[in-house]
């Protein structure tokens, strides 16, 4: 009798060894399936939508502002600028000079525009402060052309695209408000 209790117990073995196969199969077909499912969705959900403050600088660009006609009879608008303060290239001992300027544009989406490109703009404008002598600043031409220098560049960094001679320029004018060379 001993024989046959031994049968009986291998024939249940089976029955339950089944049931915990078909428990694992279908747990591991639901985690591949949910995998896949994640899978899916990372690889085809739209790329992310960065701010513009967190944007990678190599990618930025400038995007020229969508312009109405100009009106020509309104009231200017005027953009104040911080100081500049730069050495001078070298002649007779260390000069400098400290610029405060504002520039006239064309539209106030031009004024958000000078905003967003604040950093660039300073840095461009540092560059070609700091590369002038002190003596090609003090006539009235070397300020008129370097007012016509630093329009060129603030135009070129806010619309790249529209270098030309009869374009109109986002920013129409540079007026110095502060000039001094010491």
């Amino acid at each position: 009798m001993a024989k046959d209790a031994k049968p009986e117990a291998d024939g249940a073995a089976p029955a339950k060894s089944g049931k915990k196969l078909l428990i694992i199969i279908v747990v591991l077909l639901v985690l591949v399936l949910g995998l896949g499912g994640v899978g899916a969705y990372i690889l085809l959900k739209p790329a992310p939508e960065y701010d513009d403050e967190y944007a990678d600088a190599s990618r930025e660009r400038a995007k020229p502002v969508r312009r109405k006609k100009a009106d020509h009879n309104a009231a200017p608008i005027y953009v104040a600028m911080d100081a500049f303060t730069v050495n001078l290239v070298p002649e007779d001992g260390d000069q400098y000079l400290q610029l405060i300027l504002s520039v006239e544009v064309e539209s106030a989406e031009v004024d958000e525009q000078l905003k967003q490109f604040m950093p660039k703009l300073r840095n461009d404008l540092t560059l070609l402060l700091s590369s002038k002598k002190a003596s090609e600043l003090m006539t009235t031409e070397g300020k008129q052309g370097l007012a016509a220098e630093i329009k060129e560049k603030i135009n070129g960094v806010l619309d790249p695209a529209g270098k030309g001679k009869n374009r109109d320029w986002p920013i129409r004018e540079v007026l110095f408000t502060s000039f001094i060379i010491q």
